[in-house]
């Protein structure tokens, strides 16, 4: 079904989809869209569906003295693109 149609019998269109019907939509001759019955959740979610099952090692929240290191004690970029002499000279402006 076109766009235009569908906009012209809406509320046919709800009425068979309320019926279990599901209708697609259509934008020059392409799907776009699909109108489906509507279905409300039938249970509430529970919480601890996961218990038991997941855990940790005993040592997981310890430090990593190699990491925090690499982390703390080494450059962020090890290869230096730029000179040093580059790097202090004043930025040039761009005129306007």
């Amino acid at each position: 079904m076109n766009i235009h149609e569908a906009k012209t019998h809406l509320s046919k269109l709800i009425e068979r989809v309320a019926t279990g019907e599901e209708i697609v939509i259509s934008k020059a001759g392409k799907p776009v869209a699909k109108l489906v019955p509507y279905s409300a959740q039938t249970a509430p979610r529970t919480g601890g569906f996961l218990a038991g099952q997941i855990w940790e090692a005993a040592d997981c929240w310890e430090t990593d003295a190699e990491l925090t290191d690499a982390m703390t004690k080494t450059p962020l970029f090890p290869e230096e693109r730029y000179s040093s002499k580059v790097a202090e000279e004043e930025p040039t402006r761009r005129k306007k």
